[in-house]
């Protein structure tokens, strides 16, 4: 399972903390692809209505992987401590 935050977070895609409303999922996507958290939440809330079904697995499974900025932060910090 670290394996894959460790790689979620090398590629960006990380949750965001000061920018969340549930879990951060949308805002950290967005940040990933230059969109505002908005633009990102409605983008999903279209696509919601649009193409039912797939979001309601996606978003879970994101919140689920995808690290926490913060748990980043906290990591990293611990890291610099150890050296």
């Amino acid at each position: 399972m670290e394996k894959i935050r460790t790689s979620f977070a090398r590629q960006g895609l990380v949750r965001s903390s000061d920018r969340a409303i549930l879990a951060g999922v949308c805002a950290g996507v967005g940040r990933r692809l230059g969109l505002t958290p908005w633009v990102t939440r409605a983008l999903f809330v279209v696509t919601l209505f649009a193409i039912p079904g797939s979001q309601i697995l996606v978003y879970p499974l994101l919140w689920f992987l995808m690290p926490a900025e913060d748990s980043l932060e906290a990591g990293a910090a611990a890291a610099y401590r150890t050296r």
